[in-house]
């Protein structure tokens, strides 16, 4: 696959305090919603067996669009500030999308 494939990156992290990390995100993507090149969608997950573990589905045009947003002092910013609301640190996964289907 080219460069072009899209990709995602999940973060798995576990928190107490989930409604500062909405606002916390909610922050972060009022300072960065005329930056170009950021993320296509975001999804955020809640366990439904372990009540304070979350996942996030974040997707990117490609790797390379993925790597740029890595670099972005805001982005390191908001994962420092993301880790400290963590009660453990968080885990990142990152995939290349290989099919994607839409129902309904």
């Amino acid at each position: 696959m080219g460069a072009s494939t899209k990709f995602v990156q999940i973060i798995e992290f576990e928190t107490d305090r989930i409604e500062e990390m909405r606002a916390l995100a909610e922050e972060t993507d009022q300072r960065l919603a005329d930056r170009d090149g950021g993320p296509s969608y975001r999804l955020v997950l809640k366990d439904r067996n372990q009540p304070n573990r979350y996942l996030v589905l974040v997707e990117f045009a490609s790797h390379e669009e993925a790597m740029r947003n890595s670099e972005d002092p805001e982005t390191s910013k908001f994962a420092e500030q993301m880790a400290t609301l963590c009660t453990r640190p968080p885990v990142f996964t990152d995939c290349d999308v290989e099919d994607r289907a839409t129902f309904g």
